[in-house]
C-alpha cells in the first residue's frame, strides 16, 4: 500500500537557506581579504603617483560637469522653496543663512557623493571587470605586477581625495545658485548674499562635512574596485560588476552618512 503522504519542505527549505548564508559568509571574508590586501599595499607597496595623478584628473573631469549643474539647481531649488514661508514669518533675511547651512552640511556632500556613485563607481565597475573578464588582471599577476597596487591603490586614494575637493566646489556652486534664486524675487549683490550665508555657518558645520566626504570617497572608491576586481567570467559580468557598484556604493554611502549624523549629534 502507497503512503500518500506529501513529504515535507522543510528540509529542503533548511537546506536553501544554509547555502545563502555559507555564501554570505564567504563574500564577507572575500571583501575582509581585499580590504587586507589594500591596506597592506597602501602601506608597504611602492606609491604609484603618476597613476594615482592620472585617476585624480579622470575622476574630476568626469564628474565636474555634472556636479556644477546640480550644485546650481540644488541652490535655486533650496532658495524657491524655502523663501515663500520665510517671508510669512518675516524671517527673509534667514534665506542665505538656511540655505548655506543646508548645503554644507548636509545636501552637498550626500548629492556629491551619490553623483560620483552612480559616475566613478559604474566606470571603475565597468573598466576593471573588463579587465577582468579579457585576463589582463591575470596577465598582470602572472608577470609578477601587484594588480592591487597598480590598479585598485590610486582608484580608491583619487577618489578619497578628490570627492571632499568636488564637496567644496559643488558648495561654492550651489551659494551661487541660491543667490541666482533670491535675484529672481530681489535684488541683492554676491558680495552682501556670501556674508549673510556665513554669518549662519559656523566651525562644527564644515569639519564634519568634509570628514565624511573623505569616507565617501573612500567607499565608493573600493566598492567600485572590488566589483570590477572580482567579476566573473562573461562579458554580461561587466555590466553586472557596474550597476551592482552603483547600487552598494549609494546604499553605503547613506549608511555612513546616518552614522555620521548620529556621531556629530552626539558631539
Amino acid at each position: 500500500m502507497k503512503n500518500n503522504t506529501p513529504t515535507s519542505p522543510l528540509p529542503d527549505t533548511l537546506q536553501e537557506y544554509g547555502q545563502k548564508f555559507k555564501q554570505f559568509l564567504l563574500k564577507i571574508a572575500e571583501v575582509v581579504m581585499f580590504l587586507q590586501l589594500l591596506v597592506k599595499n597602501i602601506v608597504k607597496s611602492k606609491f604609484e603617483g603618476q597613476e594615482f595623478l592620472k585617476q585624480c584628473y579622470i575622476i574630476g573631469n568626469k564628474s565636474v560637469g555634472l556636479i556644477s549643474i546640480t550644485g546650481i539647481i540644488i541652490g535655486l531649488v533650496l532658495t524657491i522653496q524655502s523663501r515663500p514661508p520665510l517671508v510669512e514669518f518675516g524671517a527673509e533675511a534667514m534665506l542665505p543663512g538656511m540655505v548655506a547651512v543646508s548645503l554644507i552640511r548636509e545636501m552637498g556632500p550626500v548629492i556629491t557623493a551619490l553623483i560620483c556613485a552612480g559616475k566613478i563607481g559604474s566606470s571603475m565597475g565597468a573598466e576593471l571587470g573588463s579587465m577582468r573578464v579579457t585576463e589582463q588582471i591575470d596577465a598582470m599577476e602572472v608577470s609578477n605586477t601587484n594588480p592591487i597596487n597598480f590598479l585598485v591603490v590610486p582608484r580608491v586614494l583619487a577618489a578619497t581625495l578628490m570627492i571632499p575637493l568636488l564637496t567644496l566646489y559643488a558648495d561654492i556652486i550651489g551659494l551661487f545658485g541660491s543667490w541666482l534664486g533670491v535675484n529672481i524675487k530681489d535684488e541683492t549683490s554676491l558680495i552682501l548674499f556670501i556674508n549673510q550665508a556665513f554669518n549662519y555657518v559656523e566651525f562644527i558645520d564644515i569639519i564634519p562635512a568634509i570628514i565624511k566626504s573623505f569616507f565617501f570617497g573612500a567607499v565608493i572608491g573600493i566598492v567600485g574596485c572590488y566589483k570590477g576586481y572580482h567579476a566573473k567570467r562573461g562579458t554580461e559580468s561587466v555590466g553586472i560588476a557596474a550597476n551592482s557598484a552603483v547600487v552598494t556604493a549609494s546604499l553605503l554611502v547613506i549608511i555612513v552618512d546616518l552614522v555620521a549624523v548620529q556621531i556629530t549629534d552626539l558631539l
